[in-house]
């Protein structure tokens, strides 16, 4: 069965590659004026004695830049620059950072590795890296200090040394191994996943906050926000977009994402970037 799908798949991106050939779909868009904007999303996460330094650890989020011929250039310049106006003390990324050719994440990376930082950069694969060649999706990324989190963690510098980021590989596309993402890690742990269903493979591991994807928030939606196709995944109806509580003192964020996938544009699901602030609970 997976075999089958895989080589479906293979054939559906051959005939995407030659039919959005030169990158029309996203120049098009582009020309006749479809929104471009970046919506900013804030949220406040209160964490039970906190491990870091007074004030709060400043999380800058982003997903599914979809680098390539779906995703107006000028939509990700927008977000790159909303990203360096938080002024976060750390980035994390949530994957689908191209789509059909692994090469495009080479500029992409550029562009993201001028984003400030100062307690890291960290990255996840979506289905789409993997699809076009997560070896070589890495490797730009690495290449400009965006360290990728496939099935490992990491703890932050001080003064956050006693909380880590855990990242997971996809769900759909990948070979996800929570046991070995979470090992070793801290006790209070930012879990950073591309999509929902990435909760399936975590199941009842203890985290503050998981950030990721994936569903676009649907792409094209109603005005309620309800989407008119959802993203491949067990949880991406459930979790489409927004802030939800996971059960056991865990939050889950799910992003709009910044660019689109197949078609250059979005209705009713504006393209978004995440801010979070980890805090310590006040008495």
């Amino acid at each position: 069965m997976k075999t089958r799908f895989n080589d479906k798949r293979w054939l559906w991106r051959s005939i995407e590659r030659v039919a959005t050939a030169g990158g029309w779909p996203a120049l098009a868009a582009a020309r006749l004026g479809f929104p471009t904007d970046i919506v900013l999303e804030h949220h406040d996460i209160e964490v039970p004695a906190f491990p870091g330094a007074q004030g709060a650890l400043r999380i800058a989020f982003a997903s599914d830049f979809h680098a390539g011929p779906s995703t107006p250039p000028v939509v990700i310049e927008r977000a790159v620059q909303r990203l360096g106006e938080l002024e976060a003390d750390v980035l994390l990324l949530g994957g689908d950072f191209v789509c059909q050719r692994s090469e495009y994440a080479r500029d992409l990376a550029r562009q993201v590795a001028e984003i400030p930082a100062p307690l890291g950069k960290y990255a996840v694969l979506g289905n789409h890296d993997h699809w076009s060649g997560a070896g070589d999706v890495t490797r730009h990324l690495e290449d400009q200090g965006i360290h990728v989190l496939t099935n490992r963690n990491v703890r932050l510098p001080e003064p956050f040394d006693r909380i880590s980021v855990c990242g997971i590989d996809d769900h759909t596309a990948g070979d996800p191994d929570a046991e070995m993402a979470f090992a070793g890690s801290a006790a209070t742990r930012i879990l950073l996943m591309h999509a929902p269903s990435n909760l399936l493979d975590v199941g009842d591991r203890g985290f503050v906050v998981a950030l990721c994807g994936h569903t676009h928030g649907g792409q094209i939606a109603r005005r309620d926000g309800r989407p008119l196709k959802v993203a491949q995944g067990a949880l991406s109806r459930r979790y489409n977009w927004g802030r939800f509580d996971v059960g056991h003192g865990r939050t889950l964020i799910v992003s709009r994402g910044i660019g689109c996938s197949t078609f250059p544009v979005r209705f009713n699901a504006p393209p978004a970037v995440i801010r979070v602030h980890l805090r310590g609970r006040h008495p």
